[in-house]
């Protein structure tokens, strides 16, 4: 197939205006959706309680949770840990204030009114106060802010300024997309989310750098080829490697989020939208981007000259 073949001769920077102008879109809508209707923050960040339950007999996570908003926990998320039949279940409720020991009562009381006494065990309970989760809000967004700083200084110092802005914008890109379906689809976004956002960000990075370092070959390799001609050959050489390599982890990502249980759901669901939204960001956000900040500068020194 000419598409996976290092001699494709495929036009990207002809259409870098079309394809800058859908991650435009994408993005403009997904801040929108960040803020309105706004990210549903877990536990983690917004703080409430977990409790780990096991029941003695078979009974669905939609059980658990008609049980629970019957009995006023409103809002509250029920996972399965491992299969549906190994009954035990992670329970994530909004409260955050009162005694651990009173919650756990109200909760055991509240399946022994329907399953009975001694068909479950409360194994953990866990507390998360609105200032940690305040805390670890902050904290996760200083982590956020301090991986595209050391991104764009490694880049900066592996090539030059002109690449730099690039490789960052379009981690950027990465990461905004991902929290926008998050938003849109009401999932939760937590700690585990947010390793998931970080994850896509050493992916996208090591993705955009094999390109940009086939640039930087061909740069050196054909001095007086035109610098557009030259991004189009890059892209095209590690097409290939770039796609096959994208294909080999969003199978085993859609082996985790079919068949990894209802914890690592939105995990991988996470990764899956980065890794394809990442690929595309490499080939057509980032080098384009160095294009434009090429030519920009070779007119400032046109003028200096």
């Amino acid at each position: 197939m000419e598409f996976f073949s290092s001699h494709a001769n495929f036009d990207f920077v002809g259409k870098q205006k079309f394809f800058i102008s859908i991650s435009i879109t994408l993005v403009i809508f997904s801040l929108i959706a960040v803020f309105k209707p706004g990210l549903k923050f877990g536990i983690d960040f917004s703080g409430g309680t977990e409790v780990q339950i096991h029941f003695n007999q078979v009974i669905t996570s939609a059980e658990v949770r008609k049980i629970l908003n019957d009995a006023g926990f409103k809002d509250s998320s029920v996972q399965h840990l491992g299969s549906e039949t190994t009954g035990e279940y992670l329970i994530r409720l909004e409260q955050t204030s009162g005694n651990l020991k009173t919650l756990s009562d109200e909760v055991a009381n509240t399946f022994a009114k329907v399953k009975g006494q001694g068909t479950f065990e409360i194994k953990k309970i866990e507390m998360v106060g609105p200032k940690v989760g305040a805390d670890l809000k902050r904290r996760g967004a200083w982590a956020l802010i301090y991986s595209f700083l050391g991104i764009l200084i490694y880049v900066a110092l592996r090539f030059d300024y002109r690449f730099s802005p690039g490789g960052v914008i379009a981690l950027m890109h990465d990461s905004i997309i991902p929290l926008g379906v998050f938003a849109l689809l009401g999932k939760k976004f937590d700690l585990t989310i947010l390793a998931a956002i970080l994850t896509i960000i050493g992916y996208s990075i090591n993705d955009t750098i094999v390109v940009f370092d086939r640039i930087r070959e061909n740069m050196k390799m054909h001095p007086t080829m035109n610098i557009a001609a030259i991004v189009n050959k890059s892209i095209n050489e590690t097409m290939s490697r770039t796609i096959l390599t994208s294909l080999t982890v969003v199978i085993s990502l859609l082996a985790i989020f079919f068949f990894g249980g209802e914890v690592i759901h939105d995990f991988s669901l996470a990764m899956l939208i980065g890794v394809v939204v990442g690929t595309y960001s490499s080939i057509f956000i980032a080098s384009p981007i160095f294009l434009s900040l090429y030519y920009y500068s070779e007119k400032k020194l046109a003028k200096k000259s």
